[in-house]
């Protein structure tokens, strides 16, 4: 009887296969572009890109470079692309990777946004660890501290859960695309980590972190919502979506109003789709500015934002990416459409509290079965 990977249900019996690696190389101490190199190793199809990489180190290529240390998914060592996706090499197995790559070479190249030491290890600390350090990774207790211990509620602790799973491998850091436009942006895993401990109700500055976070032009309110992060990273703690419980906390319970205008943009986008059904960007950039009513567009702030925008309107009428009738009175959608958006609304603002859904421990523990 074949013996099963435990993990991942593979045939651990397999014969070994032959896997063509095609390796991103590049040595900045050497002066010459970067390249592509190819070898050829055999291993048995559940075994890990990292042990393929590995044995074409040991026996074609001493110098390839690559970080690695646990080899169980768990130290985030070794964060790599494979076919062009973030990911862990060691958690990724050669055979998934074969049947991902359109030629069925497996190409592995170092991760993005990061400077390249050596072939696939990248240099983390200006565009990874600086940030984290930046957002203080550590519990500020309130104070007087208790003799014993802190009683944290078990819902609480669940909250954090999440964040508390990032084992710092960068492949957020990597796709973020917001990080690659502007490469100042804090980013999504430290935002993630800024989480963990602004949802702990054992941190006494809350209220400090978030009023940093929301008025800095590179916090919160600079990312782009692209899912880029959501989806490279490999223990699913969602960073887009801790940054989303930060905007939402920082705004909506602490009262902050921030300087870049984020938490107002927001609020402007929800009341424009509850009252057109579709956003109406017309409105969108008065209100933004002036407030969230019909009369923002007659604010200082919001006629001055107008005005700097005209550049790009009149570019736009031009070249016929803009209707006139819509841009003024926005898209109209049936009647029907409208209230069933609304009904949505109200179904949402009855609740007596706001619902945060945590992806990472969902649902609920199933009941043993009654023998009948």
């Amino acid at each position: 009887m074949a013996a099963l990977d435990t993990t991942t249900g593979a045939d651990t019996r397999r014969p070994p296969e032959q896997f063509t690696l095609r390796l991103r190389r590049y040595n900045p101490e050497s002066g010459e572009a970067p390249y592509w190199d190819e070898h050829t190793v055999e291993l048995e199809p559940h075994r890990s890109v990292l042990e393929g990489i590995l044995q074409a180190k040991a026996q074609f290529d001493g110098s390839i470079g690559i970080r690695c240390s646990c080899r169980a998914a768990i130290c985030g060592s070794c964060g790599v692309r494979i076919n062009g996706e973030p990911g862990l090499a060691c958690h990724t197995h050669l055979d998934h990777a074969r049947a991902a790559s359109p030629d069925g070479v497996i190409e592995v190249e170092p991760m993005g946004n990061m400077p390249v030491i050596k072939d696939l290890v990248v240099d983390m600390d200006a565009v990874h660890w600086k940030k984290v350090q930046r957002v203080t990774p550590w519990l500020l207790p309130k104070q007087p501290v208790p003799e014993r211990e802190y009683l944290v509620p078990r819902e609480a602790m669940v909250d954090v859960t999440q964040s508390m799973a990032c084992i710092q491998c960068g492949a957020c850091v990597s796709d973020c695309l917001a990080m690659e436009v502007d490469p100042g942006f804090i980013g999504p895993a430290a935002l993630a980590k800024a989480y963990r401990f602004v949802g702990d109700p054992r941190d006494a500055e809350r209220h400090e972190r978030l009023e940093d976070l929301s008025q800095d032009p590179l916090g919160i309110y600079d990312c782009t919502h692209c899912f880029k992060c959501v989806e490279a990273c490999p223990k699913g703690v969602n960073p887009m979506g801790q940054i989303m419980r930060l905007r939402r906390i920082a705004g909506s319970d602490e009262k902050i109003v921030d300087v870049n205008n984020g938490h107002r943009h927001e609020q402007a986008i929800t009341t424009l789709i509850r009252d057109y059904g579709l956003l109406h960007e017309a409105e969108l950039i008065p209100r933004s500015y002036g407030g969230n009513s019909w009369f923002a567009k007659f604010h200082p702030a919001a006629g001055k934002e107008l005005l700097s925008s005209l550049p790009v309107v009149v570019r736009g009428l031009l070249r016929r990416k803009l209707n006139p009738k819509i841009a003024i009175f926005g898209h109209k959608i049936p009647k029907s459409d409208l209230d069933s958006v609304k009904r949505i609304y109200e179904t949402v603002e009855s609740r007596p509290a706001r619902y945060e859904l945590n992806l990472y421990v969902s649902g609920e523990d199933e009941e043993e079965a009654t023998a009948s």
